[in-house]
């Protein structure tokens, strides 16, 4: 075999030490910026998602309220002060079981401090009102909203007759129960009387032109008396007045309480159990807190004309639901929803403080904006919030004369 040249030898040699070196440090470098920029990459897109899901949150959870608050008040706004129905004091039983007044137990959570908690002065006094606002009563510290409607709009309460013969102990005559069907769910109450009783039509109950009599004899609501009345003197007083409000089967009547629990969870409360069951329901994740303030028409023009805190004087709880020509003067609530992301992010992204209402005053022109301190979460830096706020018009309530 030919020996090999220098040159051929030369040629054939692998890279210096030196040019490995420059080589290996070349490629880090470029390994370096190709993993920041996926790591910036991914920060991005973990920012948008969480920012996205606080988006779509806001946007069900205010459709959610718009839809429930905008019937606030269906079946019985427009007898507000026709047989003591605003302000009456709600009684009802399901199953033979008294659910309301609810006196000896706290509401489930994160409703157990709602109207001061079980034995508090005004525990068992919840009346009927289309919306109420229980400042700081939820969980946390958030509002709690109660929301009561039916599934009939526009009825008007029909005067209870004495009962006179063939009228069985458990049940009425009305001067017609046209439109009435078996499973509904009515309201009586009197003017005068504090307590008003939720019962429902026996399913034994045909109606007919000539029909003036209405059995409750077997039905899943049914109470014989309230707190300080009963079923046998509302009828026989002929002063009461019966209020539709829906029916059973079409589970079209609420009677609600919205608030923030744990884990940044939205819960509604369902006060008449139409599942059967003494447990909240969640609606939504990623909300922090909930704070409303009520809209008035303080002239009955039907155009709004100031707001009102829910602990300004005469609208704390206690006062507005007693107070029927003041529930009757709400007309608007805004609404303020504070969500947070779930995304965790290793700068300060979040101020100390929120400032909610900003824009608005009451009667007395002073300022209702209120401060939500966002430091009670050891973590809140690390979390994006959203303050979303949106006003809702009670149509039930501008719909009155």
């Amino acid at each position: 075999m030919k020996p090999q040249s220098k040159l051929a030898r030369t040629q054939q040699c692998g890279l210096s030490l030196i040019e490995l070196l420059v080589a290996m440090v070349m490629g880090l470098v470029v390994t370096l910026a190709i993993t920041n920029v996926v790591v910036i990459g991914e920060a991005h897109k973990r920012t948008t998602t969480a920012s996205n899901e606080t988006g779509q949150t806001s946007a069900y959870v205010a459709y959610v309220l718009d839809r429930m608050l905008r019937g606030a008040g269906s079946s019985f706004a427009q007898s507000w002060n026709l047989g003591g129905v605003f302000g009456c004091r709600l009684s009802a039983a399901r199953s033979g079981t008294s659910i309301l007044p609810r006196t000896a137990t706290a509401f489930p959570a994160p409703f157990a401090g709602f109207l001061g908690g079980a034995g508090a002065t005004n525990s068992g006094n919840l009346r009927v009102a289309p919306l109420l606002i229980a400042k700081n009563q939820s969980a946390g510290g958030s509002d709690v909203l109660v929301v009561m409607g039916g599934g009939i709009a526009g009825d008007v309460s029909r005067a209870i007759r004495p009962p006179g013969t063939g009228v069985p102990s458990d049940g009425l005559r009305v001067d017609n129960t046209i439109g009435m069907a078996a499973g509904d769910i009515q309201l009586i109450s009197q003017s005068g009387v504090s307590d008003c009783l939720i019962e429902q039509v026996a399913s034994s109950f045909t109606n007919s032109n000539s029909n003036q009599i209405l059995p409750f004899n077997g039905a899943t609501y049914y109470t014989s008396s309230g707190a300080t009345t009963t079923f046998s003197t509302l009828r026989s007083g002929g002063a009461a007045y019966l209020t539709a409000l829906g029916n059973a089967g079409a589970n079209n009547v609420q009677f609600q309480l919205i608030g923030v629990g744990a884990n940044n969870t939205l819960f509604g409360y369902d006060l008449l159990r139409s599942d059967g069951t003494d447990a909240p329901q969640a609606l939504a994740d990623g909300v922090a807190e909930l704070h409303a303030v009520y809209g008035l028409d303080t002239n009955g023009d039907g155009i709004l004309d100031t707001w009102a805190a829910p602990d300004d004087t005469g609208y704390d709880i206690a006062t507005l639901m007693t107070t029927p020509s003041t529930l009757r003067q709400i007309v608007a609530v805004r609404v303020v929803l504070v969500l947070r992301s779930s995304n965790y992010e290793k700068d300060t992204v979040a101020p100390a403080t929120l400032a909610l209402f900003s824009d608005l005053t009451n009667a007395a022109g002073t300022s209702l904006t209120q401060t939500v301190d966002l430091t009670v979460s050891t973590d809140y830096p690390h979390y994006r919030y959203r303050v979303v706020e949106t006003t809702i018009p009670l149509r039930n309530m501008l719909l009155l004369p």
